[in-house]
């Protein structure tokens, strides 16, 4: 039986005003959500693999993506540019990249594909494939500029279904975290991405941002100002971002704590159609502070198949809130995910014997345990 999702009243809050406010000093480019549809961000196949001891099989990566794809996910993050030196198990996202531009898995809907680029070199890689229309044909041409100097799209044949393919960067809301993460500071991170943004737009690419440890940093402990993240979303969305995704990186995120680092992203001027939340499942407050969200009319949310995750650089935290959580969380409200259930249990129970690890998602493992006792 679904029940209908009601808003509930949060009571006002008396925030003191953030370090700058921007009425609406950036035209958000964020495609609004409509208020009974959430879309799901599956970041399993980046985020949730990246710090997997075992190395894992180019194939095995490749097929979790097509396994995916053909759930109802609207947005994938399929890999990440980053040095294979410090991210070993990223070391063949070109590959997956590639992939994906030349035999598309096969979906019931159009499917955004996102890849993380932590700075120009990245970026450059991830152009060395995405602009090459046709490897095997050298004698394919390149895109030819348009008036206004952007690139037109190359002739991948993704795009031919109306799929897409998009970038994403990342910071963090805390100095030391940044350091450990980027070997850089806050301010030398956003300066990383001038180019980046400059770059982009002249590929017609959309970006999207993450800020890192807004509600818990490992090295500077739970209590990360609100003010800090409000006035990083706004130097992100003003550089050009299109969507800014707050990560709880660690886990250490509570109720009241996200809530007010919404009323304070809020009282910012950073609109809910501009954020996504991505929550760690670290002391099982995920989908609490996920009510939370929809709550403040956040629709977008981060998520990865059977739980999967960890982050390399914040020692203790566990997985990203598992998929099939998400799903079965706000279809329980009424809201529509366009997500088939018993596919993408399936595929989380599959990724989890590939990778010799336990299936984390407790609605994945109760949904294929009721097919399993003919209960449909």
């Amino acid at each position: 039986m679904a029940y209908r999702y009601r808003c509930l009243r949060v009571p006002t809050l008396s925030l003191p005003t953030a370090t700058r406010t921007i009425p609406r000093r950036f035209a958000s480019t964020s495609t609004a959500t409509p208020p009974d549809t959430v879309n799901i961000v599956e970041v399993g196949p980046r985020d949730g693999l990246q710090n997997e001891k075992n190395t894992i099989p180019l194939e095995t990566k490749v097929e979790l993506v097509r396994r995916l794809a053909r759930t109802g996910l609207r947005t994938i993050e399929a890999g990440s540019f980053v040095s294979p030196k410090w991210t070993p198990q990223m070391a063949n996202s070109s590959d997956i990249l590639e992939n994906i531009l030349h035999k598309p898995p096969e979906s019931p809907e159009e499917i955004v594909y996102q890849f993380l680029v932590p700075n120009k070199k990245g970026l450059d890689n991830f152009l060395n494939v995405y602009n090459n229309p046709s490897p095997h044909d050298p004698l394919t041409p390149p895109p030819s500029p348009r008036a206004d100097g952007t690139q037109s799209p190359p002739s991948h044949a993704l795009f031919q279904n109306g799929s897409e393919v998009e970038i994403s960067i990342f910071t963090a809301a805390t100095e030391t975290f940044t350091q450990k993460n980027t070997n850089c500071s806050i301010a030398e991170s956003l300066a990383r991405f001038a180019p980046i943004f400059e770059i982009s737009k002249q590929h017609n690419l959309r970006i999207r941002a993450y800020i890192s440890v807004a509600l818990g940093c490992p090295y500077e402990g739970p209590d990360v100002g609100p003010h800090k993240v409000a006035d990083l979303a706004i130097s992100l969305l003003e550089m050009g971002a299109d969507e800014i995704s707050v990560a709880d990186t660690t886990g250490q995120g509570t109720a009241p704590k996200t809530r007010t680092l919404l009323n304070t992203l809020s009282a910012a001027g950073v609109e809910s159609q501009d954020l996504a939340l991505h929550f760690h499942d670290t002391f099982g407050m995920a989908l609490v502070n996920t009510v939370v969200g929809l709550e403040h009319g956040i629709r977008t949310f981060d998520g990865a198949v059977a739980g999967l995750g960890g982050c390399p650089y914040s020692p203790g935290a566990t997985g990203n809130v598992g998929t099939e959580d998400l799903v079965y969380l706000c279809e329980s409200l009424g809201l529509r995910t366009g997500i088939d259930m018993v596919k993408l249990a399936e595929t989380g129970e599959w990724i989890s014997r590939e990778v010799g690890r336990g299936n984390e998602s407790s609605a994945g493992k109760a949904t294929l345990a009721r097919l399993r006792r003919g209960g449909g």
